[in-house]
């Protein structure tokens, strides 16, 4: 099947590879010139495990391209993927401007009937403006449809290949089997196909999404109310997670959740009820529970070492808002180093990939990027950890110990044990467990 991907972004650059691996053909394009040269060398810009490999292989057995030209892209797709980038804009909601582009491109060049895949996260009612803007070019044949992705940065291909459910919204059923021949590898082991309306389909993305942010919100408040009652919230996570009506995914206390979507898609689902006049006021509580997360590593580091922390340098075990990626949107790092400096620290920081995003997109050269993570812990008065990256799970604590100006670490994700701390000779601050002093 010929296939264009309009977006070579983090959701399309995965969809377009897993497809052409599936022997189609497939056509990626973005108006954006430096990552298209890069893509046609082979080379992907974001980290992603497993992309290079996919998409060098399938450019050099000819199953992909990279076209900055997106209209011809377009006339030679049976199927044209829409997956560009969706930003919030200032109230919240999600910024259809691209999306739409897109839609005026596929109207002007409809030289043959095609099925128009809306990938993109977007607000219920996407659908109908794709399908408005198309027709103001148009009178050919097309079929529009909503077919949100469920990727985990980190685990986007192997998500993609093995999916636990692929949703479809369609508006007739001359867009099923075209869907249906799409998908059918990925499904082989049975996990569903489902199809349903495109409203349905639209929102499906958006509430799931919300509902993985209240979980995690929601344990932060119990991690909260541990810390008041002297309880651990691992061991009430495990007790919790035990109910299989609940289960233990997205459970985990921390430092708050960051990346593309979580945040983006809270505010925006709560921008439509707003808009629709329904009360999502559970989402705004768990939006504003997430912010305020953010920011209790620096409430611990302060209460520790008091509000001036002038001739104080701390450092930092981890840069992107979860392990496995290099994306820094919304990441809890920000905030944790941002309140640093503004208290008057100094900041070493560690990522095994993050370095040039933090470098050219968010922390520039307003603090130190240490080559391995105990070069990070140098003279540092103490060791924040941010994100849980494998390498920080089991270090060498004599290493961690000679480095560190104190004994001291504040671990906002949980990584270790109150007691192991303690035998150690650690000073340890955790989320919601006990305190080592």
């Amino acid at each position: 099947m010929n296939v264009t991907v309009v977006g070579s972004g983090y959701v399309g650059l995965v969809v377009g590879a897993c497809l052409a691996e599936t022997g189609n053909q497939v056509a990626c394009a973005d108006i954006d010139e430096r990552k298209i040269g890069m893509l046609n060398e082979g080379k992907s810009p974001i980290y992603e495990p497993g992309l290079d490999r996919l998409l060098q292989r399938n450019l050099a057995e000819g199953r992909i391209r990279f076209t900055t030209d997106v209209a011809d892209a377009v006339r030679e797709g049976q199927v044209v993927f829409i997956a560009v980038g969706t930003p919030p804009d200032e109230d919240g909601s999600a910024d259809l401007q691209h999306v739409l582009a897109v839609a005026r491109v596929i109207g002007q060049n409809l030289v043959d009937e095609k099925v128009v895949i809306t990938k993109s996260t977007v607000p219920v009612g996407t659908a109908s403006k794709v399908r408005e803007e198309i027709e103001k070019h148009t009178d050919g044949t097309f079929h529009v449809c909503s077919n949100p992705e469920f990727l985990k940065e980190g685990a986007a291909i192997d998500d993609f290949m093995r999916p636990d459910r692929v949703v479809c919204g369609i508006e007739s059923e001359g867009a099923r089997p075209v869907l249906e021949e799409l998908y059918e590898p990925f499904v082989r082991s049975g996990n569903p196909l489902i199809f349903m309306d495109i409203a349905s389909a639209e929102l499906t993305k958006y509430a799931a999404n919300a509902m993985l942010a209240t979980r995690i919100s929601f344990m932060n408040q119990i991690a909260a109310l541990c810390e008041a009652a002297g309880a651990d919230v691992t061991m009430v996570r495990r007790g919790v997670g035990s109910d299989p009506r609940i289960g233990a995914s997205f459970l985990y206390a921390g430092a708050g959740y960051g990346g593309s979507c979580f945040p983006k898609d809270v505010r925006a689902l709560i921008q439509t009820g707003e808009e629709m006049d329904v009360d999502l006021s559970i989402l705004k509580e768990v939006h504003e529970t997430n912010e305020r997360q953010k920011k209790v590593l620096g409430r611990k580091i302060r209460t520790r070492f008091g509000e001036d922390l002038s001739g104080k340098s701390f450092a930092v075990w981890g840069l992107a808002f979860k392990p496995e990626t290099d994306d820094m949107r919304e990441a809890a790092s920000v905030t944790v180093i941002e309140e640093l400096l503004a208290a008057g620290a100094t900041v070493t920081a560690h990522d095994p990939v993050a370095e040039e995003v933090a470098r050219e997109w968010y922390l520039g050269d307003r603090i130190e990027y240490a080559q391995d993570e105990y070069a990070a812990l140098s003279g540092a008065d103490a060791l924040v950890v941010v994100t849980e990256w494998l390498q920080y799970r089991r270090p060498s604590w004599e290493r961690v110990k000679a480095a560190l100006e104190a004994p001291i670490i504040f671990d906002g994700r949980n990584l270790y044990d109150p007691a192991r701390m303690r035998r150690h000779g650690f000073e340890y601050y955790p989320i919601g467990r006990e305190q080592v002093r």
